[in-house]
């Protein structure tokens, strides 16, 4: 049983409470038990073991015999009790977007479904728009959100939502009237995947309307949501939802941090303001009157995000870190925490040729690796064993690497290097993919998993555990496996695993694929404490591939590391001196 487990089962809690019409607060603290169990730097079970759950801050009594009994049983009394009250589909109806608890409950009792296809079937019927509190124009909107969700589904990867965002953001911050302008939200914390779109603008009240007039009909919307005097919501052409909310020049700062969220985040911010006899909400900082109410008269002035914190005895907290994951104590101490950030990568790692599955060749990567201005290139095509992915025999191992030879005495004039590296499979026992003279010739092995990746939790970490004890290994490739929105985690103790990889000094990449951005930022804490190095990798299989890293040091950030955790921050005489080291162990290992 993982920490994930727990917190999953404990989200399906919370959601079945809302559409059983349980105490909102009591729902809500099944959620926020759910965020604090992924961000435990241990195992859930050591605290089971322990008989100390209500030890972690979030945990009552009664959460806690919820967990203990998971864990005993495999079931959760108080899920078993929900589910006989809440039919299974209508959980999927939390995705539909402005159709809230209350509303699902009613046309669930009122028509007698639980499917979406019923669902859009009694809007299409008039059904929905006949109930009392719903309308034609509800029925409408849920029909769009439902094809909306059928098309898109339900988030958009980091890249996918960046590319809605940022041109749509160049646009509105440039028009007449705008005096401030962000993309808030989700993507404004570097969240791996994202919802919907959010931008906030500060402007006077006479230019509201040319504003979203400009909005509206930009190139890329396809369809107009909704529009009022402070919000406009538009889908634009790959389906994502843009909402742009225009708030006075006063209200902005608020604003901003309201929309930027995270709930959890929002949560403990609006009670530090009440312990100091204020009150926190999206339109400003503001004193309590004598009943302990908003006094929306006394506002307590403050002209940016710094400034709120600065009130509520904190810090400024960047955006990544906003997510209730020990930031508060952090920055009540700490002005500043020392973040990695692009302008630090000096090399690509982790990046494949036509050797292996790559679209170009090595030297057309190691160009557009020059091109961007990096120092050095490690590519690591796959190994023998992923022959679906064009891995290497050991006989076209030896011939890439005199082609590489040939390469470095001809880019020697650029002060440019390439590493001899190779992506090993980690074969089912946790062995590397070659004999040890083959292992011995590479300057970087990055050792990953692609195949068995449903093993039981105690196979699959016995399996890393060999590779990570094996001296030959220097990195290990996306840990979990993962494919987001596409495909699961395989089942690991990745805490366990930091441990581990730490102590063999053996970096664990966050890889900067879109799709992967592996490893998880929740595990930062972990990292940072345990003083795990990694490498921002893009997995690069087209020259492209190699921009992914800019989405790995976002992730970075959120993560918590720093540029002297980052192992391509260093220069490729740097980084050749770390793998050295790393070689040197293994030769005396044998």
């Amino acid at each position: 049983m993982t920490n994930k487990d727990v917190a999953e089962k404990l989200r399906k809690v919370y959601n079945l409470m809302q559409l059983a019409g349980e105490n909102r607060f009591r729902a809500i603290a099944f959620d926020r038990a759910a965020q604090t169990i992924e961000g435990l730097n241990e195992e859930i079970t050591t605290h089971i073991e322990a008989d100390t759950l209500t030890d972690i801050k979030g945990i009552g009594k009664s959460i806690a015999e919820d967990i203990k009994a998971f864990s005993e049983t495999g079931t959760m009394p108080v899920l078993d009790a929900l589910k006989e009250k809440v039919p299974k589909g209508l959980i999927d109806w939390l995705n539909i977007s402005g159709l809230g608890p209350k509303n699902i409950v009613k046309i669930h009792k009122e028509l007698g479904i639980t499917e979406i296809t019923e669902l859009k079937e009694a809007c299409q019927s008039g059904a929905v728009a006949d109930l009392p509190g719903l309308g034609q124009k509800s029925a409408d909107k849920i029909i769009k959100s439902i094809e909306y969700l059928e098309k898109f589904g339900e988030r958009a990867r980091l890249d996918q939502a960046l590319n809605v965002a940022e041109p749509m953001f160049e646009f509105v911050k440039e028009l007449d009237g705008v005096i401030k302008c962000e993309i808030a939200g989700s993507l404004r914390r570097a969240k791996e995947t994202i919802g919907d779109v959010d931008i906030i603008v500060a402007a006077n009240a006479d230019d509201t309307g040319s504003i979203f007039d400009a909005f509206v009909n930009h190139e890329l919307v396809t369809e107009v949501l909704g529009r009022g005097d402070t919000k406009s919501s538009v889908r634009t052409e790959n389906g994502r939802q843009v909402d742009l909310r225009i708030v006075s020049e006063e209200e902005y700062p608020a604003a901003l941090m309201y929309f930027t969220g995270s709930k959890e985040h929002n949560i403990v911010m609006r009670q530090r303001a009440r312990e100091r006899g204020m009150a926190l909400n999206e339109y400003g900082l503001f004193k309590l009157n004598k009943e302990k109410e908003t006094d929306f008269d006394q506002p307590v002035s403050a002209s940016s995000e710094k400034q709120i914190y600065n009130k509520l005895d904190l810090n400024f907290i960047p955006p990544e870190h906003r997510e209730d994951y020990g930031e508060f104590s952090y920055y009540e101490d700490n002005e500043t925490m020392p973040l990695v950030e692009g302008a630090d990568i000096k090399g690509v790692v982790h990046a494949h040729s036509r050797w292996s599955d790559g679209k170009y060749t090595i030297k057309q990567m190691a160009e557009a690796c020059i091109e961007r201005g990096y120092e050095y290139l490690a590519i690591t095509d796959h190994s023998q064993t992923a022959a679906y992915a064009g891995g290497l025999t050991v006989d076209e191992v030896k011939q890439q690497w005199e082609e590489i030879d040939r390469l470095n005495e001809e880019f020697s004039d650029k002060n440019f290097r390439i590493f001899k590296g190779i992506e090993s499979d980690i074969l089912s026992n946790g062995s590397l993919d070659y004999p040890e003279k083959i292992l011995e010739g590479f300057e970087l092995i990055i050792a990953s998993i692609h195949s068995g990746m449903e093993m039981p939790l105690e196979k699959m970490m016995a399996r890393f555990e060999a590779a990570i004890r094996d001296p030959f290994t220097d990195m290990i490739g996306h840990p979990t496996g993962r494919l987001l929105l596409k495909r699961e985690e395989s089942k690991l103790d990745l805490n366990k695993l930091i441990e581990l990889a730490a102590e063999y000094d053996t970096a664990i990449e966050i890889n900067a694929n879109p799709w992967r951005l592996d490893l998880d930022w929740r595990y930062g804490n972990k990292a940072k404490e345990t003083g795990l190095l990694t490498s921002i990798n893009p997995d690069a299989h087209s020259t492209d591939g190699i921009d992914h890293i800019r989405y790995g040091v976002m992730i970075a950030r959120k993560a918590k590391f720093d540029k002297e955790r980052v192992l391509n921050t260093k220069t490729a005489d740097e980084f050749e001196a770390w793998l050295m080291k790393n070689r040197r162990g293994a030769v005396d290992a044998e």
